[in-house]
Formats: structure tokens, sequence, C-alpha cells
């Protein structure tokens, strides 16, 4: 057997992906032989009611809200891709953080940053109001964490790498401190790397969340959030009240979830590849003042990222040297084939301005807290042929 090509990730000195992973993307929660007609591809069973013997005598399906067939398969297939036994799939990724929440009662405690999706802060806001009790530390710091710590805490919620910062944090350090020292629970949004390039289960995690509307679903048509986890008292209770709360993925969009995956590990090589080839180009240009990207010596936990992660997807951010609020308006609006717009991880390549978009709601010294300056762009690179999205760039800088 000829030997198989080295990915970029193990070229630079990433973990080596273990094999099967794109078999259980494809295959896994969708044997043809669980459906009578053996279809190849699950089925988009849209009924929301189902036929039953008797009164509770029924096939394992009710009504749509409690179960679902192209759900389950969904969910299965997610869970494989993580190497977990459970995963819960949700209308959006805001309802990870959401459905989790709803299970705490007044006084327990929520240990995050303000460096992580900005989004979040509103919905910790409003639990807050309930007597949920909300620290907000510097993770980058471990001896933060362990200070933070006490009896009230029941979850500590991490993203890395940071939106927007692309700050890599040490998952498997700051896990066993968490273990250590209380009895919470660890969630780790790996939005960013998807469990292609990231499985923070295998580093120590309790909890794995997803927004699906980003490279899992790739194709920027689908909203959709996702949780993996090993343990059943908390999948239980989660998916007890994703049932309650009634934040459930369409039949429809459970379908389309489910083709994106069969193609993520082609799709995350590539996002990878670009992303890498237009972070040198931007790292040497003589209007950049830095690149935040994971895979590049030059970020500050390079060695982190080699060590926990398979690789790196195609999000990252860069400084505009000196660059003032319409300098950087001005670069954007410059852009062809780059398209400015909110969210991440389509096969188009999207640049945004956190300053005014994602962060905009903020006062300026709290964006300045989340890493979030005027000259910060973030940019989510696409599968189109690098040398365009190059090109673009380039001349959209000799505009400022």
């Amino acid at each position: 057997m000829n030997q198989i090509p080295l990915t970029l990730g193990e070229k630079i000195g990433f973990k080596k992906q273990p094999r099967g992973f794109s078999t259980r993307a494809i295959h896994a929660g969708q044997d043809p032989n669980q459906w009578k007609s053996h279809a190849v591809i699950p089925p988009i069973v849209t009924s929301t009611t189902f036929a039953q013997d008797g009164p509770n005598e029924h096939s394992g399906y009710q009504y749509s809200r409690y179960k679902n067939a192209t759900r389950n398969s969904l969910e299965q297939c997610l869970a494989a891709l993580d190497n977990a036994k459970y995963a819960v799939a949700f209308s959006a990724g805001v309802s990870t953080l959401t459905a989790i929440l709803t299970t705490f009662e007044s006084g327990d405690g929520v240990i995050t940053s303000r460096g992580f999706y900005a989004g979040n802060f509103k919905i910790l806001d409003a639990f807050s109001k309930l007597g949920v009790k909300v620290k907000y530390i510097d993770f980058t710091d471990s001896k933060n964490l362990k200070q933070a710590l006490d009896d009230s805490t029941k979850m500590v919620w991490l993203e890395s790498p940071m939106n927007p910062s692309m700050t890599v944090l040490d998952i498997q350090l700051l896990s066993e401190i968490v273990h250590k020292n209380s009895k919470a629970f660890l969630v780790v949004d790996n939005t960013f790397l998807t469990p292609y390039f990231q499985r923070p289960l295998e580093l120590g995690a309790d909890v794995v969340a997803y927004s699906i509307s980003k490279f899992i679903g790739g194709h920027s048509d689908i909203i959709g959030g996702s949780i993996s986890t090993n343990n059943k008292e908390f999948y239980d209770k989660i998916s007890a009240y994703q049932i309650m709360i009634g934040v459930v993925n369409s039949p429809f969009d459970s379908y389309l979830i489910n083709r994106s995956l069969k193609t993520l590990s082609v799709r995350m090589e590539k996002h990878f590849e670009n992303s890498y080839a237009v972070a040198k180009f931007l790292e040497s240009h003589e209007k950049i003042e830095k690149v935040n990207h994971p895979a590049l010596e030059s970020h500050k936990e390079f060695e982190v990222a080699k060590k926990q992660s398979y690789g790196h997807s195609g999000i990252f951010t860069f400084f505009i040297k000196n660059g003032t609020l319409e300098q950087s308006k001005t670069f954007l609006k410059a852009l062809k084939v780059v398209i400015c717009g909110e969210s991440l991880g389509g096969v188009e390549t999207l640049a945004s301005y956190p300053w005014l978009m994602t962060h905009g709601y903020l006062k300026d010294e709290e964006k300045i807290k989340a890493g979030v300056t005027p000259n910060l762009i973030r940019i989510s690179i696409g599968l189109e042929d690098v040398r365009d999205l190059i090109d673009d760039i380039e001349n959209a800088l000799k505009s400022i």
C-alpha cells in the first residue's frame, strides 16, 4: 500500500489524525437497513405525529418534538465524530448555552470570559437576573480559574480558539484544574475547529458545544447547534429540556446538516490550506501589524495548538497597521471576492468587523477588554481559489 501523503497539519507539527473520521461522518447513524426502503440517505421525516397500536403503544416515535428519525440520525453521527456516547441537536448555537442554564438553580455559578463569543453575554446577563452567578475571568493565566472556583461553581465555559482574539487555551490543563478543585463540569465551545480538528472530550472536557451554523453546516444555509458528551446524567437532563423548551432542529435542517457532515473532513482541510496561505501572505505585508492564526509560528500559543489540535480551520484575525475605524471600513468596502458579512465557516470567504458588528453593542472599553480594537479584522477563509483571495485582499489593502 502506498504511503498516504501528510496533511498540512501533520507537516506543521499538529497531532496526527487517526483513521476513520471520514468513514464515521458518512456512515454513523445512517445504516440503510434501519429504513424499510433501505434508503442510503436518511429520509426527511416531516410527520409531527405517529400512529400507535393503542394508548402509549408506539414504535418509539410519538411526536416529532420528542423524537424524530431524521434528527436521531444526525445526533448519532454528531456523537460519533466527537467519540462521544451522546449528542443533542438544537435549533441554534445559542440554544446550547440556554438549555444548559435552564437546568440551573438560583445561586449556581458559571465561570467564563468576556473574550468569548459576544452573544453569550446577553444570555448570561439574563440568567444572572434569575440568580445565576456569573464570573468573567482571564483564562490565559490558569491561576485565575483556580481562584475563581468555589462550591457554587456548576459550569466552566471555554472557547479555544477564542472569538475573536484567536487565543488558544490549554484545554487539558484547565480541565484538570476544574476537576481537581470543584464539582463543576467543563464545556468547550468547539465551533471554530469542529470535531475534525479538535475533540475536547479527549482532552478532559465534559461537554462540547457547537454552532452548527458555521463550519459543520458549512454552506451558510443552516441555523443549528449541538452538544456532545459521555455523561449520561447530563445527557438525560439536557435532552429532557431540549424537548421541554422545544429548541429542536427541523427535519429538513437535520437532513442538511447530515449532508454537510459527509464532506466535513475535505472541506476543513481546504479551509486550513487556504487560510494558512492567506495568513502567511498577510504576515509579510507592510500594512499589516499582526496576524493571529494558530498555525503560524508567530502565534503566542502555537505550541499549545499543536499539542491539542489536528490542524486549524479557515478562521483567523489580523490587525491593520496604525489602522483606524475609517481605514478598516475602507478596506472592507474595497473587497470584491471576499464578502463583508456576519457569521463564518461557509464555502465563501467572509470578512467581518467586530468593532461595529459582532461586538458593536458593547461599550468601547468592553470591546477593548474582549480584545476587539478598531483595526481588527476577522476573516473566515472559504474554498475559493486561494490566488483570487490573495489578489483581492492585496488590492483592498492598496485602498488604505
